[in-house]
Order: structure tokens, then sequence, then C-alpha cells
């Protein structure tokens, strides 16, 4: 659900009260520039009591846990089974993904660009979350649309080589040229892990400027969407 007045979104999903999660809107203001994140704004901004995690993000496999030593390393996946950990991405196309358990004990967030996706970010940092399929909820943020989505023969490749299934997730609109679904290649995904619970998907960041940053549409130095999930100590809080 987008709240325009609050600058964010807020997963439509069955979370325990505890977990929170929102990704921040473009209004917002807290990333106008590639990797500028304004974090006293941020915090203000969702009322945070501890300072975000937040990764050097290379559209790797690598699940790390969100804690203080681990700031800014690299990785595309960041975990926590603990209150008050913060895991952070930064977006503009890719997909993020957050996830927790029924009982909000254990949360992540998931930078999934094609790459990440193809390569098995989402395998990785669930696995690494090690958490019952069953139990599992996972959101699906604002990414670039099924319509706007080009791609080239090597990322059709890149997922068909590895689940032939995939292909029903491209359109070819002439040579060389397919539309590429990040929505239904990541529910595939979870489908193969036995997790059934997914939310969201209904966004396109490239067809909403208002809202949201778009690499494909605005370049390299667009700003970022931050997404963010925690387990909060405190349930008087947002």
């Amino acid at each position: 659900m987008i709240d325009k007045k609050n600058f964010f979104i807020q997963p439509d999903w069955p979370a325990p009260q505890q977990v929170k999660a929102y990704t921040c809107l473009r209004e917002s203001g807290v990333c106008p520039s590639r990797d500028e994140v304004d974090k006293t704004r941020l915090k203000k901004l969702l009322a945070l009591n501890n300072d975000p995690i937040f990764l050097r993000q290379t559209h790797s496999t690598i699940a790390v846990e969100a804690k203080k030593a681990n700031h800014y390393c690299e990785g595309d996946g960041l975990y926590s089974f603990e209150s008050n950990q913060i895991c952070a991405i930064l977006t503009a196309d890719c997909l993020p993904l957050l996830v927790t358990d029924r009982n909000g004990q254990r949360v992540a967030a998931i930078h999934a660009g094609w790459r990440g996706l193809a390569s098995g970010v989402i395998e990785s940092t669930i696995a690494a979350l090690d958490i019952t399929p069953t139990d599992c909820l996972v959101w699906l943020g604002p990414a670039i649309g099924p319509n706007k989505f080009e791609v080239r023969e090597d990322v059709l490749n890149a997922f068909t080589s590895r689940h032939p299934e995939s292909a029903h997730a491209f359109i070819q609109i002439g040579k060389n040229h397919w539309l590429a679904n990040l929505y239904s290649l990541a529910r595939l995904r979870l489908q193969k892990l036995g997790i059934q619970q997914v939310y969201g998907g209904e966004y396109c960041t490239y067809s909403d400027p208002i809202s949201f940053y778009s690499y494909r549409r605005d370049g390299q130095e667009t700003g970022r969407l931050v997404s963010l999930i925690w387990i909060e100590d405190s349930l008087d809080k947002m």
C-alpha cells in the first residue's frame, strides 16, 4: 500500500505485528542520488531506533548477517534473527524482496537484479535464514515491470539454462529481444523452494517517475529506493 502522505510503501502481507517493513518512495528524499543515503532523514521518517545495515551490492549471491561489523560489506542479501537489526537494500529497477516467518523471529532483505536472481541470491539468502518454507512470507517490492524490462538472449539463457520453465516469463518482441518478468522469475524460484506465501509484485518503477527511481529510465546516477525490514522489540511504535 502506497502511503503518499508519509512517503513509503508498507507491504500488504500477514506479517506479525513486530515485523516492520517499508520501501521509501522517491518523494521521501531518502536517497536522491546513487548510493547517497540520507540516514538522518531515513531514521526520522520511520522512527528508527538503530542505524540500518547496508551492503556494497554487487549482484552477487552473498547473504550477510545484519550486524554493525558487516555494514557495507559485499553482499546482496541481509538477514537477522535479532531485534532492531535493520536490514536495508537499495534498488532502482532491481527487485527488492522482504522476507519473514509466521512467528516474526527472523527477517531478510534481498537485492535481486537479473544477474543475482539467475545465479541464486534468493536461494542463498533463504538458506542462511534457515526458514521452513511453509512458515515463510515474502513480499516483492517495486521493480521494473514486465512491459518495460527489455533484455537480450544472454538474459534469457541465464535463466532457462538452469530452469527451462523460466521461458514462460519471457515474451519475444523481436530478433534477440525479449520482455522479461522479474516478478514471475522470482515467484518461480520461491515456488521451487516450497514457498507459496508470496505477496506484492504489482508496481513498475519505470512507469511511475513520481514515486520511483528507475535506472533504465533515468540513467546510472539516478537515486535509489530504500527497502527495510526488522524485528521491532516494542509494539507501540509505527
